[in-house]
């Protein structure tokens, strides 16, 4: 779905530099169609980004409708 596909390109996007710049972790709590928990994590070595709990503690955590979030991001 649109969702999981925002996150697969998301996840081509990142690279050292962002994670050097960013240091950061965001957890998405998604509702409607492709909704749960995704995050984006910019503060791991080689960054990553999925579906469920980030890898370490979420530094900030948006809550949206899963529509809302591929706007944000398109």
């Amino acid at each position: 779905g649109p969702v999981a596909e925002t996150f697969r390109v998301i996840q081509g996007a990142v690279t050292e530099e962002y994670v050097r710049s960013t240091q950061g972790v965001f957890q998405f709590e998604l509702s409607g169609d492709g909704g749960g928990t995704w995050y984006i994590d910019l503060k791991s070595k080689g960054g990553s980004a999925g579906f469920g709990k980030p890898p370490v503690t979420a530094d900030v955590v948006m809550s949206m409708s899963s529509t809302d979030f591929v706007k944000m991001f398109t």
